[in-house]
């Protein structure tokens, strides 16, 4: 019996999810309740150890947080239930029907800064002013008040706008934008995200539903988040946000119930005004003022195509401390007045679609208990949970094998079953330390997330290493204490002790791999770096012309692949790829067999601004990736905790995937 529910999800998703029938997706949705259903009234009825008090307290404990993160798990998945929507089908007819018709609405394309570096808000301004679509205006809001900013945004064609009272953090600078412009249309973009070149030409026809409020696309990334770098796993992890915009949206999208991601998304100045521009006095303004549009009758529609790309946080401090504000945001809108439990004209479904997000949050808090139950057994000799190995085999099993197998499948291909869990080893303890501060009224305030930043050395995120560190120590601790009383009282057969040794040696697993991720490691060159598979040639001062390929590239270099030699490189030598990109000169950093890496030479501003554009701002350029084979991942993973990762350097850079 138990083989035949691990089967039966294999038969259902031998074909990807867009070719599979909705009947197959229904189906792994009722074994998956079925069997968690099944296996709570087991906990329920038949694990609980109530030899004593403080059994009894452990127990329940356990089977409080196991049954909180079971059931909220079955909320996404019966959210998906409905038919959801992938607007990539219907966006040529939009468009068609665009051209078609003699609507070109004014936009104003906002871009709010905020401290940071020139270099990346300068690609952000390129991408905003080459748009194909031209009735735009781009407006600079730059509420730190620079003057160096003044004059890119003047030197780039674009508006700029310094308010004098910096009230209400990026909410009150958007209002402050929109109180100088009048267009019909508004985009928004984030100072570090880059849209392409035809950005809004393909996403104004959605707005061509007069009861269209908002469009939202994906949030892509041109570098690895910092788990995925530190870790030397860039080519077998996804970023985090992946499952988000290729699960998640597309699912509330059915419900409409999207949310408003804060950049890369197209809104009607008319509806904007019906709520009093974007909502002020929330952490996640994005969040709240999608609902609030929402909750006034306006439709909210995801085009899931990566339309942009932007900056993912650079060192392990800032991505958890960016999480930590992303959760005080949506934990903090339970209290607005627009905010997922209070705004009026949200239908049942929707209401739950958007308090799913709040869910995702308080979810670390009976993941912190899991993460620390399994000392119970080594440090206090008590099992929380009674089981033998037919309840092993029978209960356990199906349910875990039928989730891990089918996870990948449900999510689109947008995670993997345990790599994906990563994150949440490093991300648990400071948010449930959020969480906390937030119920007690101590939330933080906005902060912006540093970019574009040089380390010459590495370092440890300390305020996330010392409690993975204790974490480990006490879990090793367990560990020998379980090993010491099954070696004392025989192995037998599988059983309480055999469970706790496996839990305890995979929660210190994966503690001593978090807190491998918290070893920033040096980083010299901030640009990111991209992999891809180009044709290209260098051309020496003679004229004579050499064939290779790009394999590497970025705003500072480039690294080359041969056929044969690497061909003398000499002072005045230049690589031509693109009719788009003039030829570039070249300086020699490093050869290596058949491999160049090489510096820019001195760019001209014309040179740089085309380099910029066919790097980031092109059609179609950013991939969606699949998981990797799992098991080799985990054994490359392995290989890192153990030996250790080379930080990013020539031929061995943090790459992230560009389409040739």
């Amino acid at each position: 019996m138990s083989l035949l529910l691990l089967l039966w999800p294999l038969a259902l998703i031998q074909r990807p999810e867009a070719e599979s029938p909705l009947w197959a997706r229904r189906s792994l949705i009722l074994l998956i309740s079925v069997l968690t259903l099944r296996y709570l009234y087991w906990r329920c009825t038949a694990s609980l150890n109530l030899d004593s008090s403080v059994s009894t307290s452990l127990s329940s404990l356990l089977l409080l947080a196991e049954s909180w993160l079971l059931i909220t798990g079955l909320l996404p998945l019966w959210l998906a239930w409905r038919r959801f929507l992938d607007r990539r089908r219907e966006a040529q007819k939009r468009h068609q029907d665009w051209q078609a018709s003699e609507w070109r609405p004014h936009v104003d394309i906002l871009v709010p800064t905020y401290g940071e570096p020139l270099a990346v808000l300068q690609r952000t301004l390129l991408g905003c002013t080459q748009q194909s679509y031209a009735h735009t205006s781009v407006l600079v809001l730059d509420d730190s008040g620079r003057e160096e900013v003044k004059r890119l945004a003047k030197r780039l064609g674009c508006r700029y706008l310094h308010r004098p009272e910096r009230r209400h953090a990026k909410a009150g600078n958007l209002n402050a934008g929109l109180g100088r412009c009048d267009g019909e249309l508004v985009a928004v973009f984030d100072a570090d995200f880059i849209p392409q070149h035809r950005f809004l030409e393909r996403s104004i026809g959605f707005l061509l539903d007069p009861d269209v409020a908002l469009l939202q696309t994906p949030q892509s990334f041109i570098n690895a988040d910092p788990v995925m770098r530190n870790l030397r796993m860039e080519s077998w992890l996804l970023p985090d946000e992946e499952s988000f915009y290729r699960w998640i949206e597309p699912v509330r999208d059915g419900w409409g119930a999207v949310v408003c991601a804060g950049t890369a998304f197209v809104v009607r100045r008319h509806a904007l005004d019906g709520i009093g521009g974007f909502i002020e006095g929330a952490l996640s303004e994005d969040y709240v003022t999608g609902i609030a549009l929402r909750a006034q009758g306006w439709k909210l529609q995801y085009l899931q195509q990566k339309l942009s790309a932007g900056l993912a946080a650079e060192s392990m401090e800032d991505f958890v401390q960016q999480r930590q504000r992303w959760a005080n945001g949506t934990l903090q809108s339970l209290g607005l007045t627009h905010g997922p439990l209070r705004a009026h004209g949200l239908s049942p479904g929707q209401r739950l679609a958007y308090l799913e997000g709040v869910v995702h949050w308080l979810n670390n808090l009976p993941r912190l208990v899991l993460m620390l139950m399994p000392l119970s057994y080594g440090l206090f000799g008590i099992a929380p949970i009674l089981l033998d190995q037919r309840a092993i085999i029978d209960l356990m099993l199906p349910l875990w094998g039928t989730v891990l197998l089918s996870i990948g499948w449900l999510n689109r291909n947008s995670r993997s079953a345990l790599l994906t869990e990563l994150t949440g080893w490093v991300l648990t303890v400071p948010l449930v330390v959020s969480l906390i501060c937030n119920v007690l009224g101590a939330s933080v305030g906005f902060r912006v997330t540093p970019k574009h930043r040089q380390r010459s050395q590495g370092g440890w995120a300390w305020f996330l290493a010392l409690p993975l560190i204790v974490l480990s120590l006490f879990n090793l601790a367990n560990l020998l204490g379980l090993v010491q009383k099954l070696w004392l009282e025989g192995w037998g057969e599988l059983g309480p002790l055999q469970l706790g040794l496996v839990w305890a040696g995979l929660n210190l697993l994966g503690t001593l791999i978090a807190l491998r991720a918290c070893w920033n490691p040096p980083q010299t060159d901030p640009a990111p770096w991209l992999s891809l598979d180009h044709e290209a040639e260098v051309i020496d001062s003679g004229g004579h012309r050499h064939p290779c390929r790009i394999t590497a590239i970025s705003e500072s270099g480039v690294e080359l692949g041969f056929a044969k030699e690497v061909p003398p490189l000499i002072h005045g030598s230049q690589l031509h790829w693109t009719a788009a990109v003039p030829p570039l000169p070249l300086v020699i950093l490093q050869i290596q067999e058949r491999r160049a890496g090489l510096d820019w030479g001195n760019l001209s501003e014309p040179q740089r601004h085309s380099l910029i554009r066919w790097l980031f701002c092109s059609d179609g350029v950013w991939p969606d990736r699949r998981p990797r084979r799992e098991v080799l991942g985990l054994l490359v993973l392995l290989k890192r905790l153990l030996c250790g990762g080379s930080a990013p350097q020539a031929f061995n850079r943090s790459l992230v995937p560009r389409r040739s």
